[in-house]
């Protein structure tokens, strides 16, 4: 069966991971043909990653969105549908963090924080939830954080757009829970991603990697229609990292 999904920030970290993991699963799931959506910024690194997906056997179409801006995510949106007809998966990835002491934080650092991960998730949702709505049918994935949970002194701004996506997830299933479409908050703890910039080799060496949240992502989609897993906490083994 063709499953039509849209990943984005899909262009490398955790995106990447999943978008990886669902091309993998068209060859160990028996008739599972996902048609992966992979929408980010940056098309070089789509470009990538859509080469790896299709050596899988996978479909893959690449859209450069900035989720910022409206326009961009109705052009993903209807692009799409004119496309393949439906869209059965989203998985929310795309998010940005600037980390500094809280004095240090400027508008700008406010502004680029919640125009992606609160206002871009916020209006993708809710575009592609009117879709699944109307089919009665579909899976929506936040990819929060712990941070949505947990303060962090470096992560102001950051943790506010977190908890923020968090409402958004409780406020999604109230909604949801009527029209059959399965929502997952998924919140990793320190994860290896271009995100955390350079870090020193005895912290790398704890963190997770981002295949280990891909695959408990994957297999949460694979669960028979009637059950939802509703949140997926991964930490390191060693706990928080608060850097």
């Amino acid at each position: 069966m063709k499953q039509v999904i849209i990943i984005t920030g899909a262009g490398k970290g955790i995106g990447k991971a999943i978008a990886l993991e669902f091309a993998q699963a068209a060859v160990k799931q028996k008739g599972f043909d996902p048609i992966l959506i992979l929408a980010s910024r940056t098309v070089s690194d789509l470009e990538s990653v859509a080469a790896e997906c299709r050596s899988c056997g996978a479909v893959a179409d690449i859209f450069q969105v900035d989720i910022a801006d409206t326009a961009q995510i109705e052009r993903l949106v209807s692009t799409t549908l004119e496309r393949y007809g439906t869209i059965d998966c989203l998985v929310n990835n795309a998010g940005v963090g600037r980390f500094k002491p809280l004095a240090e934080l400027t508008e700008d650092d406010f502004d680029y924080t919640m125009s992606i991960n609160l206002k871009g998730t916020f209006f993708l949702t809710q575009r592609v939830f009117s879709v699944m709505e109307e089919k009665r049918s579909g899976h929506i994935f936040f990819i929060t954080s712990i941070a949505a949970e947990t303060a962090f002194k470096s992560s102001s701004i950051y943790c506010m757009s977190k908890f923020g996506q968090k409402g958004l997830v409780e406020a999604m299933r109230l909604y949801a829970k009527s029209c059959n479409v399965r929502i997952t908050n998924v919140m990793p703890g320190a994860v290896y991603t271009p995100m955390w910039g350079e870090v020193p080799e005895t912290i790398k060496s704890v963190m997770m990697m981002p295949e280990d949240i891909s695959l408990p992502v994957v297999n949460a989609y694979f669960m028979p229609e009637r059950t939802s897993v509703e949140e997926l906490v991964l930490r390191p083994i060693c706990g928080d990292i608060n850097e």
